[in-house]
């Protein structure tokens, strides 16, 4: 009898923009280290546009207003099975928002050029990601693993 219900685990990122700048936080943590936006994990029972405004405030020091939903990525907990779990992340993405840039222990934040993106240390996966939020074209990221090679999707 399969199972409709699985352990998921619910995140938020989000794109801030102003004009031709995005908001990127130099991420310290060995795990996912480099270049990449803002976030962090929605806490149980809370909104997920709530997590994404707290996860702004804690990390940015900014205000955000009217975060959009534009895409969500996925990929498995453990061992690149599903079945084991899934990571869930929602993407969002504002250009309104007020406040005074901070940095966190997570990683210095930093405005950078849509034209300077290809000169910061990214992480791995950040050009699929940003165009999925960014084009119009994709809705979803999903990690697909094939014998042990993963494998990103976008539809």
């Amino acid at each position: 009898m399969s199972h409709r219900t699985e352990t998921a685990e619910f995140t938020v990122l989000c794109l801030i923009h102003d004009k031709d700048r995005i908001l990127m936080q130099d991420r310290k943590s060995e795990d996912w280290k480099g270049y990449t936006l803002p976030g962090g994990h929605v806490e149980i029972g809370e909104s997920i546009v709530d997590a994404v405004i707290r996860e702004m405030k804690e990390e940015t020091g900014l205000i955000i207003r009217n975060p959009k939903l534009c895409g969500v990525k996925q990929f498995p907990i453990y061992d690149g099975d599903y079945s084991k779990g899934r990571y869930v992340v929602f993407l969002f993405e504002t250009d309104e928002y007020s406040g005074e840039l901070v940095s966190s222990e997570e990683g210095a934040m930093h405005w950078v050029s849509n034209s300077d993106l290809d000169k910061v240390d990214m992480v791995d996966d950040l050009p699929e990601l940003l165009e999925v939020m960014m084009d119009g074209k994709y809705n979803e990221f999903q990690y697909i693993v094939k014998d042990k090679v993963w494998n990103i999707i976008r539809k």
